[in-house]
């Protein structure tokens, strides 16, 4: 099932600040925001999901 998540959720699953959101969006580098009302938007949980998993590990696991 599919639920919209708000922004202050979506930071927090990702770790990514408002800002950073918003700029990554212009960018195409975040999923999209779907408009629920006139001054109200979320992002589809399974977007957040995909573009979490798109991710590359910070470090590979392997000592130098």
């Amino acid at each position: 099932m599919v639920q919209i998540l708000k922004l202050p959720e979506v930071a927090r699953l990702t770790g990514v600040g408002r800002s950073t959101i918003y700029l990554l969006m212009q960018k195409g580098h975040f999923p999209s925001s779907v408009k629920l009302t006139e001054r109200c938007v979320g992002w589809r949980s399974t977007d957040i999901d995909a573009w979490i998993e798109s991710r590359q590990p910070a470090c590979s696991g392997v000592a130098p």
